[in-house]
């Protein structure tokens, strides 16, 4: 990624979290939170990586946050200083219960030893 896209996504992480936060009335996006974005060098995607508190309502989640996503992009635009608001697409960050699966694991091979 160029040092334009880590910006460009650094602002989009902040911004949409507080989107989500205080303008988005949707009860099936509470307790969302965004860990990263990747933005194209070209800056007309950006992947929105998010995690939930109940790990039972991804799916659900993930649907509300993409028929949001046009409000989103709609309200970035007064917020992001960029020419064209790249297309949102939110995806469920694996990685925290990747780490959660390697303490296990890790927990498991120090209480055997």
């Amino acid at each position: 990624m160029s040092i334009k896209s880590e910006r460009v996504a650094d602002s989009l992480i902040e911004q949409i979290s507080y989107i989500i936060k205080t303008e988005v009335k949707n009860k099936d996006i509470n307790f969302v939170t965004i860990t990263d974005a990747e933005v194209s060098n070209d800056l007309s995607f950006a992947k929105i990586y998010f995690t939930v508190l109940d790990e039972t309502k991804i799916k659900e989640t993930e649907k509300a946050l993409k028929s949001a996503s046009g409000f989103i992009r709609h309200e970035l635009r007064s917020r992001v200083d960029i020419r064209q608001i790249p297309e949102l697409r939110f995806v469920y960050d694996e990685s925290i219960e990747y780490g959660k699966r390697i303490e296990e694991k890790l927990k498991e091979i120090k209480e055997n030893d």
